[in-house]
């Protein structure tokens, strides 16, 4: 897994835009990268097909479809919904040696990808829930 598409944040706002347009919590991961508990986000165990969003700029991240249980208590995806949705960056916090992965039209932190998904990709999106909204596909 490279850390090759680094993406441009093309929209730009004042840190007193992003808060009053963010709940707390989700300033908090957003903005500042934090990270919620696992098995409380709203969209971890989601089950309804449509499309995730950035809930900062509603740019479309993750499909339903390729959304799957991985067990850690954050929603997983294998994919974004096209590689230019997301950008990858290097991240030495904590003392480990992870890739977060942000939103590439706002640079809102969304979580990190992990190398050790399921086929086809064998990679693990692992997002924040405050981080994301969700449209539902149209029933039909």
């Amino acid at each position: 897994m490279s850390i090759e598409n680094t993406g441009t944040a093309g929209i730009a706002k004042s840190d007193e835009q992003w808060r009053s347009e963010l709940t707390p919590e989700q300033y908090a991961v957003c903005r500042c990268s934090a990270t919620e508990r696992a098995f409380t986000g709203q969209y971890w165990n989601h089950k309804v097909a449509g499309t995730y969003l950035c809930v900062a700029c509603h740019a479309p991240l993750f499909l339903s479809v390729d959304k799957y249980d991985s067990g850690s208590g954050w929603p997983s995806y294998t994919r974004p919904v096209k590689a230019e949705a997301v950008s990858e960056h290097e991240d030495t916090d904590h003392g480990m040696r992870r890739v977060e992965v942000k939103c590439a039209a706002c640079a809102s932190h969304l979580g990190h990808v992990f190398p050790d998904g399921p086929a086809p990709t064998g990679l693990r999106y692992c997002i924040n829930s405050a981080a994301l909204g969700f449209v539902p596909e149209p029933s039909g």
